[in-house]
């Protein structure tokens, strides 16, 4: 009799192991996908260097953001109204191709100005860029984005004659907003 109920009890258990949970039943899946957009890449092209022209020793030269054909421009294309980040690297001086001789460079808060489309271009531009710090802007509407700088050189009394140059790089990147 104990063989029986030992073999009741085991054919018992096995067949309720054998029978599904309700937590089995009711289960379910789902899927989503991971999604990204990639803008496009940016463009940025130096259309016209900051141009002094003749200077004379003793006497500051300025060049106005505003001066067509003497101004520096860049010209950026990009993602239709994406925020960028702008910053310059400006130089403190302009040097002779021997580096021998050096021209002190400023360049003052109001120095620099852009145009996303918004304004009328160079002489009555969408706003003022410091160029002494980094800059968030957004792209037209469109994609583009034209900046502007202006200077003013200091050559002193003993300047030495000759060809001064320097560069100036303006960095452009996406912010991702």
């Amino acid at each position: 009799m104990r063989s029986r109920w030992k073999f009741l009890t085991l054919s018992l258990s096995v067949g309720l192991s054998l029978i599904p949970s309700s937590a089995a039943v009711a289960q379910e899946r789902a899927t989503i996908q991971a999604l990204a957009t990639v803008v496009s890449s940016l463009s940025v092209l130096g259309t016209n260097n900051l141009l002094f022209g003749t200077v004379t020793p003793g006497i500051n030269k300025s060049v106005d953001k505003a001066t067509v054909g003497f101004a520096g421009e860049w010209t950026i294309n990009g993602s239709p109204s994406a925020e960028l980040s702008i910053a310059f690297s400006l130089p403190d001086s302009l040097r002779t191709a021997d580096t021998l001789s050096a021209m002190r460079v400023t360049f003052s808060a109001t120095d620099a100005s852009y145009d996303d489309g918004s304004g009328g271009g160079q002489a009555s531009p969408s706003g003022i860029l410091n160029p002494n710090g980094p800059s968030v802007l957004r792209l037209a509407a469109g994609g583009q984005m034209w900046v502007w700088i202006g200077g003013t050189v200091l050559p002193r009394v003993s300047q030495t004659g000759g060809d001064y140059a320097a560069d100036i790089m303006l960095t452009v990147a996406y912010t991702g907003n």
